[in-house]
């Protein structure tokens, strides 16, 4: 390991006893299964609303991906059905986030009845306030599978992922409140997506993901490269990156990731170690199965923390974690077998 690796540490596994209750917890299920949902979480008012906006119903195929978007009120604990997201088709790959009291939903890609895949420049955002949609600026780069952070209450980063021609090292940042993108420094690692991360602070974690099989074939296999990058508080385009150590559990690919800056601490949970497409099965044609570690990055202390090595009900195939009073929200997903659930889950967090 390099040099400049050394100072981080990955914790220890914690024994069970001294863990929380092991078993998930349940908030109301979603109206219906999905999975590859793009989920955010707002306050309105006095009130506490999860999202979950479009993803793949249960049959696994293009005509089972969605444009539907349903809205969860913690006070109430009813899903109601919103306004679909804007657009012809519903989408996969896509990421949303909080930002100014508003939900922005960007990228991700439909696949048409031949299964080719559009992946989209779309940036819609919702404002719960008054229940409507308008288009934001496009992204510079079409993406789908991306990381994406939120910095400030206000700048959204948007860390690597597949293009239409390839997979992209970029970093493209939009100013909510300008509706305007700007470029930042580019990730120094292998272009990845279905990685998983999030901004807590000044500081942007992702973690694996998949990349280019070097043999060609399969076409993409897991990448076990995690990064953090330092944000510039004087220039929001300029990062540092630094190569992190492997993190716990050997989960890679669509892992469930969320920030908390309350405990300064990036949570994730889920995810398989087999990249797949859109149905579960992998790129090398085995079934890809969920991993049942949960674990976090410690982001003041520079470490990683294991919170669970054996999380009942593991899922897989996220587009982010979400976070209550309660635990880690995880919504929808894929369980055992590649079955598309309705659950919405919590963990404690510690």
């Amino acid at each position: 390991m390099p040099t400049n690796q050394q100072r981080f540490l990955i914790l220890p596994v914690l024994f069970l006893a001294q863990l929380a209750p092991r078993a998930w917890s349940q908030m109301a299920p979603l109206p219906v299964p999905v999975s590859n949902n793009a989920v955010a979480s707002a306050k309105i008012g006095k009130h506490e609303v999860l999202f979950s906006f479009m993803g793949i119903g249960t049959k696994k195929t293009w005509d089972a991906i969605t444009n539907a978007a349903y809205s969860l009120d913690l006070a109430t604990g009813k899903w109601t059905e919103m306004r679909p997201v804007p657009g012809p088709a519903g989408r996969i790959g896509a990421s949303a986030a909080d930002a100014r009291q508003q939900i922005v939903l960007l990228g991700g890609y439909a696949v048409d009845g031949h299964g080719d895949e559009i992946i989209v420049s779309d940036v819609s955002v919702y404002e719960p306030e008054v229940h409507k949609w308008y288009r934001g600026a496009d992204l510079p780069v079409a993406i789908t599978d991306a990381v994406l952070g939120v910095y400030r209450d206000r700048f959204l980063y948007v860390i690597s992922g597949r293009s239409k021609h390839d997979l992209v090292a970029s970093v493209q940042v939009y100013d909510v409140q300008k509706n305007t993108w700007s470029q930042a420094t580019p990730i120094p690692g292998t272009p990845v997506f279905g990685h998983a991360g999030a901004i807590v602070d000044d500081t942007i974690v992702y973690v694996d993901g998949a990349r280019k099989s070097p043999a060609g074939t399969p076409a993409y296999v897991s990448s076990d490269e995690c990064w953090m990058g330092k944000i510039d508080r004087k220039n929001i385009t300029k990062i540092e990156w630094t190569q992190l150590p492997e993190h716990p559990g050997n989960a890679h690919f669509r892992i469930a990731a969320g920030a908390s800056e309350k405990d300064h601490r990036i949570y994730f949970a889920g995810g398989t170690d087999n990249p797949y497409n859109y149905n579960g099965i992998g790129y090398d044609g085995q079934p890809a199965e969920p991993s049942p570690v949960t674990f976090a990055f410690d982001v003041s202390g520079a470490k990683w923390e294991t919170l669970n090595e054996n999380t009942d009900n593991p899922t897989m195939d996220h587009r982010g974690l979400l976070l209550s009073h309660d635990g880690l929200v995880v919504v929808g997903g894929m369980e055992k077998g590649q079955q598309v659930t309705a659950k919405v889950q919590v963990i404690p967090r510690k």
